[in-house]
């Protein structure tokens, strides 16, 4: 595979170790060659890099079971999820689940990431709706501005809002970065 086409979430095979990439980006310097800077998570020990590599530089991408999971609830510091296809129970640790817990609700359909029959990450939808369950109360007249203000949501996650969103509304949250994106 060609390093341009690396995307966030694959896995790909370097020095011999296997690595999910988290971010990519394409850097093209003004009077320099362009190149790939990626973060990438070794699978094993769970470490995160930093490596650029040559724009067109080719490398081995490792293949990843994809399958539809549910999430069923969390157990202490284990997460229960169903297998869709066959109604089987895993746990996994929070090594493997990330950030997902502060985006998934209970009974959330998500895609589970597989390699060489372990698991190894959790997909997210680019959005996901939640409740706000505690935010400061909105001040009149504040629409004007550009103000936001800190909110917790069901699942423990804290991001900043707009001061019209109120306790008990849905709104809608970005998973790449936390941040608001509209009301639900």
């Amino acid at each position: 595979m060609n390093s341009n086409d690396i995307r966030p979430g694959i896995a790909i095979k370097l020095d011999g170790r296997m690595y999910k990439v988290t971010e990519y980006t394409h850097v093209t310097p003004g009077n320099l060659r362009a190149f790939v800077q990626i973060k990438i998570q070794d699978i094993e020990k769970g470490t995160l890099l930093e490596k650029r590599l040559r724009s067109g530089e080719n490398v081995e991408q490792v293949e990843l079971d994809r399958r539809p999971m549910e999430y069923l609830y969390a157990n202490g510091k284990n997460f229960v999820f169903m297998d869709s296809a066959n109604y089987e129970q895993s746990e996994f640790d929070e090594k493997v689940v990330g950030d997902m817990a502060l985006y998934a609700k209970p009974n959330t359909e998500l895609v589970v990431l597989w390699c060489d029959g372990r698991p190894i990450s959790i997909e997210l939808p680019n959005i996901v709706e939640l409740q706000v369950t505690d935010t400061a109360p909105g001040i009149k007249g504040a629409t004007a501005t550009n103000q936001l203000k800190e909110a917790t949501c069901e699942t423990g996650l804290k991001t900043r809002v707009p001061p019209f969103i109120t306790i008990g509304e849905m709104i809608r949250i970005n998973t790449t970065d936390g941040s608001y994106a509209s009301r639900a």
